[in-house]
């Protein structure tokens, strides 16, 4: 069933499917965003978006070297979910599902170019647009959160990473990306300074709504610690003391950066006298693993694996949210809604994440233990037809993860699949994905593959086999 308006589908969402049961049917609900009684001062609220670092990379997830002082502050203040997960792990489609609360196959956003393809070209020439231009106008289909948080009175404000066009573009108030065709702007043109220059567009942003007494959104996503890995010297040398490689601590030293710049924003808010009335949340786009090489290694960014999806998400909000580390599940995917309950404010369709926002409050648990993801090609290979580019589908349901494969076509890729078999694995007793236990466990993969298909069927691809990948690029011109 489609919404009328949007074209988007209906999605339904899956609650306590139980690891040893087959699919239970009668769990599928619908997801509607139901909106909380509003109180008089709805929340304002601030979405910090970390760029390429790894799910183990903080001290509160125990890195050995690694120091975030300030996120260790914050995750020790918030709802803590250290199984959070983007659907998605690459940039753009990443940031598609925070802004419209859809997955990829539903925005149509899976990858962060359009591809040199004939059916890009054929788009583009029906339209008298360029394929760039096309993709962009997918967020004017689908809508976005400001333009939802603004029927409720919010101001927004956007910083860092951007590939949707202009702010303005993104229904944001205020902004500091002009965006795609203007010099720079494939995803941030001058929203890329922030942070690494300082904050004062953000926190003069958030100065001038409290003084005119107006909620706010904040969309802070720097360009860290994504690469060029450029840390002050103070930090760098600080690693290097620590007898890491030069590339590595580099990599660590940017992680610790980003972290200054989440502390001089926190501070802020609390030093305002807004932080009881402020939703803050956190979530990195996608991971990573530093090599000594240079570049990130296999199974981390754009990976369907564990490091490359695997995140964790935060909720602060001082005396309503209990700060808690959260065992369940947890998905990028669910942001949206939440936010929008806790704003009194609703989308124009239902979407497929959970609003959590009473079980944040109550402290009760999350009556859901299966969440979804894909992986799609970097280069959109049909900018309208998402399964074009599909190469990876995984399920987590408990603790069991399953991988597909798929036969999209990968275009050029750093680390394109190499295998159609499923994959398999315990993710309580191997965090890393070592073992495929799906040859020994061929009722299990069965049973979570049809789970899959109830998320949506993968109609025009074939499970278990895979397309060559083009040539690979030269890494002098990877683009981020």
């Amino acid at each position: 069933m489609h919404n009328v308006t949007t074209g988007i589908p209906n999605p339904r969402r899956f609650l306590t499917l139980t690891t040893s049961s087959t699919i239970a049917r009668g769990a599928l609900l619908f997801a509607c965003t139901f909106a909380y009684a509003e109180s008089a001062s709805p929340p304002n609220v601030v979405l910090i978006l970390s760029d390429d670092q790894g799910y183990t990379d903080y001290g509160f997830m125990g890195h050995p070297e690694i120091e975030t002082p300030n996120l260790d502050r914050l995750a020790s203040e918030s709802a803590l979910f250290r199984r959070g997960y983007v659907p998605t792990a690459l940039c753009r489609p990443s940031l598609m599902t925070l802004i419209t609360g859809l997955y990829s196959h539903q925005n149509k956003t899976t990858g962060n170019d359009p591809a040199n393809t004939s059916a890009n070209k054929a788009h583009a020439d029906r339209a008298g647009q360029p394929a760039r231009e096309l993709l962009i106008s997918h967020i004017d289909k689908t809508g976005s959160l400001p333009k939802w948080l603004a029927e409720k009175g919010y101001v927004s404000h956007q910083s860092g990473k951007w590939w949707e066009g202009s702010y303005q573009r993104g229904g944001f108030t205020e902004g500091m990306t002009a965006g795609f065709p203007n010099p720079r702007g494939r995803h941030g043109d001058a929203g890329l300074r922030i942070g690494r220059d300082g904050l004062k567009p953000v926190t003069d942003f958030i100065d001038r709504s409290v003084a005119a007494d107006k909620p706010f959104f904040v969309w802070y996503a720097p360009f860290m610690p994504h690469t060029p890995h450029t840390p002050p010297a103070r930090l760098l040398e600080k690693y290097k003391a620590k007898g890491v490689h030069e590339r590595i601590a580099k990599y660590y030293a940017m992680c610790e950066w980003f972290d200054e710049t989440c502390g001089a924003l926190i501070n802020h808010i609390d030093e305002s006298g807004i932080k009881e009335n402020t939703l803050v949340l956190y979530v990195c786009d996608n991971g990573w693993i530093q090599t000594e090489q240079g570049s990130y290694a296999v199974r981390s960014k754009r990976s369907p694996h564990e490091h490359g999806t695997r995140t964790p998400l935060m909720f602060r909000w001082p005396g309503t949210i209990p700060a808690a580390d959260r065992p369940e599940l947890c998905s990028s995917i669910d942001f949206v809604p939440t936010i929008l309950a806790a704003a009194g404010a609703t989308g124009p369709h239902e979407f497929p994440g959970l609003n959590l926002l009473k079980e944040l409050k109550s402290g009760k648990a999350i009556e859901r233990d299966t969440l979804f993801g894909e992986s799609f090609a970097h280069d959109i290979a049909d900018i309208e037809n998402p399964q074009a580019s599909l190469l990876y589908r995984w399920v987590i349901c408990g603790y069991d993860k399953l991988l597909l494969t798929y036969d999209g076509r990968p275009g050029k890729m750093t680390y394109p699949p190499q295998s159609g078999e499923p994959q398999l694995f315990d993710l309580q007793n191997d965090p890393g994905e070592n073992e495929n236990l799906a040859s020994r466990n061929p009722e299990r993969v069965k049973q979570l593959s049809a789970i899959l298909n109830e998320w949506y069927v993968a109609d025009e691809r074939q499970a278990g086999r895979f397309a060559a990948a083009a040539p690979k690029a030269d890494k002098s011109k990877r683009k981020p």
